[in-house]
């Protein structure tokens, strides 16, 4: 229903949000957004007169579109007491994040078939904060499931190129990939890749961070990259190359893309603001696959943002219990929890080195929302869903572990001090809250929800 004058003597509205800085990807602007129906009616003048049955006014505080973070391991069902759909999509909210979409592992069981799919979304009905969605999973004698996944509304499928450390989900040879990749394109679907070489994979040879670091070299990711690229072009498939966290990637994944290889990738927020050099001894709370490199790597991984090679910034949040963390580099679970300050993390490195808001909306939600074909998500636009975060930029925190909402107290950014404060999450138009109202979403349709 469209207002009938732009003055607001017309139809009333559910809420108005007004910032001197609406974050928008062309940049900031004073605005009121008007919300009718869980989406953005109309935007006026910061000023301008509008009916709503609620008012906002944020002042300085930023207005910034929800997030959009296309890289969660939820782990529900079947390793919730790593993390859940509650506990993760609560984090998410309190990070700005509106909007997820779970990875097929390491849930039990994995989402490789139709069956699998409806398990997880039994489990997910009801205690989302936010919207959810999933993606599939493409393994070894699975190619069969791969078409009823995509008509059953998985945004894209996941692979490992190398071991993926949980034995029900085992990586495809290269033979098994390109069989993917050809079924994938013949129903123009999506292909995720966890790419690493496993051939140029070893056990680290010992318990520190170095010696871990050097068991995952920067050329097993680049090989692994430049398979999948022949194999992209060769089959016509599109893919996207998950979490890359070596700069040396850049060049092969640039080349591709001006070729016309349909290809992008994205990078997190631990690579992008973690170094090497600083990781503390025996700090396994640091540990990720691939693995947190060096500071001359990060400072190419923001040029290959800026360039545009890189076009997401996700959290790839793969939480575990506290005793998988132990007792060192080399037997410790692999993965980083950041959900909730993914936002602040990368905010506080973005103004550091002269990047705006608008950057990191692009980056963190119009470029995931663009990713998964989310209509609706990823931008302040009249018609889009009132996805929305007031986000205080000047304000400053220190990471308490204790105080984030996922599940477990495990965090590399516990006792950092972050740029950046959420301040209210609006789902559609509604705070968070203890309410989950989140949606579960499907990729048949952009525009079509089922129940939360």
């Amino acid at each position: 229903m469209a207002l009938r004058a732009a003055d607001g003597r017309g139809d009333e509205l559910d809420l108005v949000v007004r910032s001197r800085r609406v974050v928008t990807v062309a940049g900031e602007r004073p605005l009121a957004v008007g919300v009718r129906n869980g989406k953005i009616a109309v935007l006026q003048a910061y000023d301008a007169p509008m009916r709503a049955r609620e008012r906002v006014d944020l002042g300085d505080v930023a207005l910034l579109p929800g997030l959009v973070d296309t890289h969660v391991h939820v782990n529900e069902p079947g390793r919730t007491h790593w993390e859940g759909f509650e506990t993760a999509t609560r984090a998410a909210a309190a990070g700005g994040v509106t909007t997820i979409i779970d990875m097929p592992l390491n849930s039990l069981p994995p989402t490789v078939d139709v069956e699998a799919l409806q398990v997880k979304r039994r489990a997910a009905r009801g205690k989302c904060a936010v919207d959810v969605g999933f993606w599939g999973g493409a393994v070894p004698g699975g190619i069969r499931g791969l078409r009823p996944l995509h008509d059953a509304g998985v945004f894209g499928f996941k692979c490992f190129l190398s071991p993926s450390g949980v034995e029900e989900f085992p990586p495809l040879g290269i033979a098994e990939f390109r069989a993917a990749l050809t079924e994938i394109a013949s129903f123009d679907g999506l292909m995720i890749v966890h790419a690493e070489d496993p051939d140029l994979l070893t056990d680290p040879s010992g318990p520190t961070y170095p010696e871990f670091l050097d068991s995952r070299p920067p050329d097993a990711e680049r090989r692994a990259i430049e398979r999948v690229i022949a194999l992209a072009a060769e089959t016509g498939a599109r893919v996207h190359i998950l979490h890359v966290s070596s700069a040396d990637s850049l060049e092969p994944l640039r080349a591709a893309r001006a070729r016309g290889v349909m290809i992008s990738a994205e990078t997190c927020p631990h690579y992008l603001t973690l170094t090497a050099e600083e990781i503390p001894e025996g700090a396994t709370a640091y540990k990720c696959c691939p693995p947190i490199r060096s500071a001359a790597n990060r400072d190419l991984l923001w040029k290959g943002l800026a360039d545009g090679v890189l076009s997401c910034v996700v959290s790839d949040h793969s939480p575990s219990t506290p005793d998988l963390k132990v007792p060192d580099f080399a037997r410790a679970w692999g993965g980083v929890s950041s959900l909730q300050v993914g936002l602040p993390a990368v905010w506080t490195e973005a103004r550091r080195r002269g990047h705006t808001l608008a950057d990191v909306v692009r980056w963190m939600s119009a470029g995931p929302a663009a990713l998964a074909d989310l209509a609706g998500k990823g931008g302040i636009t009249v018609g889009a869903d009132a996805d929305l975060v007031a986000f205080d930029p000047a304000a400053e925190f220190t990471v308490d572990v204790a105080d984030l909402a996922h599940r477990n107290p495990v965090s590399p950014y516990h006792g950092k001090t972050l740029h950046g404060v959420v301040r209210t999450t609006w789902l559609r138009g509604r705070p968070t809250g203890a309410a989950p109202r989140g949606d579960l979403l499907t990729a048949v349709h952009a525009s079509t929800k089922e129940e939360g």
